[in-house]
């Protein structure tokens, strides 16, 4: 047997290296190839976004003017009262009612809303009363006495500005007779049926402001602003609005807006100051 050479076992060896590595190659490749491709993450769903609450808007004296209005049709026309007033229940609202528009009251003078100004002693007096009815005057079903009311008649109740009206007399055709205007038509009323919401009127008594201002601060050209703000009732099964005709069909209805008063304000348009507040104690109710 012929003994291999150096120069073959040198061979031989080389030759086992190389198939060692190519044999190690190719299974490098061959994993590289066969090897299972990481998972991509699963997609995260986007949280969702919650509904906005609906923005329930305080009701204005317009809104409060249109209601009224809807209300003394059903009644006059004998319908039930329309889905826009029974909504209204629980609503705020904050209702201006301009007054003094034609300057200054009388030292006798008898208004509900009145005002005067000292330019002597400089002096503001502010005077608001607030009326009030029996049960029977809104057409209550029970003993007149039974439920009493407290509020504010809404003056030139066909305008829905906050302001009073411009100034000035305005001429009349020839041959035209004036016209005499009905009594108020609208008020807006806080109803009361038990002793613990008796306590809450005022039984006549004033919103009264008196206070000194300055003459080159006052100015009372556009008269001044009573705001009441609060909630309109929820009477169950009736609707929050009232409605009578004490002279029959041919009469326009006289109604009320059933409401809870919070607050009170009496407040000047030019200056924009609020002069005095009154809470009635129902803030919350």
């Amino acid at each position: 047997m012929q003994e291999p050479s150096v120069r073959t076992s040198r061979l031989a060896i080389a030759a086992g290296f190389a198939a060692i590595i190519a044999i190690g190659g190719s299974g490098f490749f061959l994993g590289r190839v066969t090897a299972p491709a990481p998972k991509a993450p699963a997609p995260v769903a986007p949280a969702p976004t919650p509904a906005p609450k609906p923005v329930v808007k305080t009701l204005e004296r317009g809104d409060l003017l249109a209601l009224a209005q809807q209300a003394a049709d059903a009644f006059a026309s004998g319908q039930a009262a329309p889905k826009a007033v029974t909504d209204a229940a629980g609503r705020a609202f904050d209702l201006t009612l301009p007054f003094g528009c034609g300057g200054p009251a009388d030292a006798d003078s008898g208004l509900p809303m009145r005002w005067s100004y000292d330019e002597g002693e400089q002096i503001l007096r502010v005077s608001v009363r607030s009326e009030t009815w029996k049960g029977g005057d809104w057409g209550s079903s029970g003993p007149a006495d039974a439920e009493v009311a407290e509020g504010f008649w809404i003056s030139r109740p066909w305008m829905s500005s906050p302001d009073c009206p411009l100034r000035g007399d305005r001429a009349m055709a020839r041959g035209v007779e004036p016209v005499t205007l009905p009594g108020q038509t609208l008020a807006i009323a806080q109803f009361a049926g038990n002793e613990a919401d008796r306590d809450l009127h005022r039984g006549g008594r004033p919103y009264e402001i008196v206070q000194r201002v300055p003459k080159e601060r006052f100015d009372g050209s556009r008269g001044f602003r009573l705001l009441v703000s609060g909630r309109i009732a929820n009477p169950g099964a009736s609707a929050p609005i009232r409605c009578v005709q004490p002279a029959g069909t041919e009469q326009r209805p006289i109604c009320a807006i059933d409401v809870r008063i919070e607050s009170v304000r009496i407040a000047n348009p030019v200056s924009g100051e609020t002069l005095a507040t009154w809470s009635t104690g129902r803030v919350g109710q």
